[in-house]
């Protein structure tokens, strides 16, 4: 936690940050234009917020691309922020969850554990509905096999349903994802989540791409990411579930 809180002690790394989130997946030149100071500058503060794992990049073609990632802001909302004040940081959440630009949202976080508990934790249906607001999938784990996701709460309704793109245990899964739990979120129609697992020394790197959305899409749909991942990370290394409100609001 000591390099996020470096980098968010900066107040041009903070508005680094308020820039990607207003517009993601900008190039250094993009950045650069925003601010008056040297391209050698945002250099040095984008480097900072990678080495804290709130900026990831991606190439497409020439062009190097920056994303916010709103999970380590997440961690530190579950383990300071709401055990002390839930309601009044209601507003700072927006930081982690309405991230309504466009297209694609990245979301990584660092797990110590092996790639096989980790994949285990994602394809077992009770391992997940501990992180997942008590979710349950049901799933064929083999490319093209059908999976659906439902809760106990939801008295048989389908709430999401897909198809398992690609399988290649324990490295990567690739799902088209279709949310039902509402005619909002069906008019949405199908995007697409990609779950990459690299091994680091004891650990995970685990990144979540979320694609495939249309502009503006309803933040339903990727605004859980940061709670889910959070979860995760705590029940594999603790063997206990999240317990902040917004953990528990539907399980």
């Amino acid at each position: 936690m000591d390099a996020v809180f470096k980098a968010l002690s900066d107040p041009t790394r903070r508005e680094l940050l308020d820039e990607l989130f207003r517009e993601d997946g900008q190039t250094l030149s993009a950045l650069e234009a925003r601010f008056s100071m040297t391209r050698f500058g945002i250099m040095k503060h984008l480097k900072i917020l990678e080495e804290a794992g709130l900026v990831v990049t991606r190439r497409r073609g020439r062009e190097k691309l920056h994303f916010l990632n709103p999970v380590p802001i997440r961690l530190v909302h579950d383990r300071w922020v709401s055990k002390y004040a839930e309601p009044w940081a209601a507003a700072l959440s927006d930081l982690k969850s309405r991230l309504e630009s466009p297209m694609e949202k990245i979301f990584e976080i660092y797990i110590k554990t092996t790639p096989e508990l980790l994949w285990e934790a994602i394809t077992n249906s009770d391992i997940r509905s501990k992180y997942q607001f008590g979710n349950t999938h049901t799933a064929d784990w083999t490319p093209g096999g059908h999976y659906e996701m439902t809760n106990p709460k939801a008295n048989g309704m389908v709430l999401g349903e897909g198809e398992n793109l690609e399988v290649d245990p324990p490295r990567r899964l690739v799902q088209s994802m279709r949310a039902l739990w509402d005619d909002e979120v069906k008019a949405e129609g199908t995007s697409r989540v990609t779950w990459e697992i690299e091994q680091v020394g004891d650990s995970c790197h685990l990144t979540v791409t979320h694609d495939q959305l249309r502009e503006g899409a309803n933040d339903e749909l990727y605004g859980g990411w940061p709670m889910i991942l959070s979860g995760l990370k705590t029940w594999l290394e603790t063997g206990q579930k999240l317990t902040t409100p917004g953990s528990l609001l539907y399980s």
